[in-house]
């Protein structure tokens, strides 16, 4: 079911974490944070929106890189109820896209409720005091790549690299809806 991101809450500080990553490390905050900005995505493997974006995700991560604007992404997707989504699967989907950057393993899915993630994919973009200054879409494709379509994302986290401040009419990401454990 397609949900949408909520609008950006300007300022809003980027709360800390710890994960496994399909490298074999883990990663906190800390450890993936850019000079110029840092760029926290929400993904999982089967999600068609994801699926439908991630050679234009890899292309943006590399290229944000180049301006001191670091990127991660993180699964958080139940993988009992979605085996597509499982740790393994992750290290999969990491290696045939060649992910330039770290994919997280939320399992606990606590990490995902303190960024108040609701969809994949979910963009934060924050700048280089972790300040939520990006809360938008990567571009208008939706599920299907849309030729030519302008690069909202890397435009407004290259503007965030160059001032601290993003812009100020964003529209939100869509995507599919986390996989929420049952309570």
């Amino acid at each position: 079911m397609a949900t949408t991101a909520a609008n950006c809450d300007f300022g809003w500080k980027a709360p800390d974490f710890r994960l496994p990553a399909t490298d074999g490390k883990s990663y906190g905050l800390a450890d993936i944070r850019g000079a110029n900005g840092t760029l926290v995505m929400f993904i999982c493997n089967h999600c068609p929106y994801v699926r439908g974006v991630i050679d234009r995700i890899v292309r943006d991560a590399a290229a944000l890189d180049a301006v001191g604007v670091r990127s991660v992404a993180i699964s958080a997707n139940d993988a009992v109820a979605y085996p597509d989504d499982s740790f393994a699967k992750m290290a999969l989907f990491a290696a045939e896209n060649r992910l330039p950057f770290p994919y997280l393993y939320d399992e606990s899915q606590e990490t995902a409720r303190a960024y108040g993630a609701v969809c994949t994919p979910d963009f934060f973009g924050f700048n280089g005091a972790l300040e939520l200054q990006y809360r938008g879409r990567l571009d208008s494709s939706g599920r299907n790549p849309v030729p030519g379509a302008r690069r909202e994302l890397f435009e407004a986290m290259s503007l965030v690299a160059r001032t601290g401040e993003g812009p100020r009419e964003q529209t939100p990401s869509i995507g599919c809806s986390i996989k929420w454990k049952a309570d």
